[in-house]
C-alpha cells in the first residue's frame, strides 16, 4: 500500500479523535477517500487495469455505507465530515 504507518497515523490524528482511533467512522472515511484519490489518479493513466477499477468500486461502497451510518447515528458529525473539502467528498 502507498500510505505508511505514520502517514495512517497523521490521517488519524486529524480526522479522528486521537492517533489510536483508527474505528470511528470519520477516521475511516478520511483514510477511504485518500485512498480513493489514489485510486483514480491510477486508473486515469492505467484505463484497463480492472483489478484495481473493482477495488475502487468497493472503496467507494464501503465509503458509502459509513456514511449512511453517520446519518443515521448523528447527523452533525455527518455534516462536519462532508464539510471538509479536502476529502473531496460532495452530497
Amino acid at each position: 500500500m502507498f500510505l505508511s504507518s505514520e502517514d495512517k497515523q497523521a490521517i488519524f490524528e486529524k480526522y479522528g479523535q486521537g492517533k489510536t482511533d483508527t474505528g470511528s467512522p470519520e477516521a475511516q472515511i478520511a483514510l477511504f477517500s485518500i485512498r480513493i484519490a489514489h485510486l483514480t489518479e491510477h486508473l486515469k493513466s492505467n484505463h484497463k487495469d480492472h483489478t484495481t477499477a473493482r477495488a475502487l468500486k468497493a472503496l467507494v461502497g464501503k465509503r458509502r455505507s459509513l456514511l449512511d451510518y453517520l446519518i443515521r447515528k448523528d447527523i452533525n458529525r455527518y455534516r462536519a465530515i462532508i464539510a471538509k473539502k479536502e476529502l473531496g467528498i460532495r452530497k
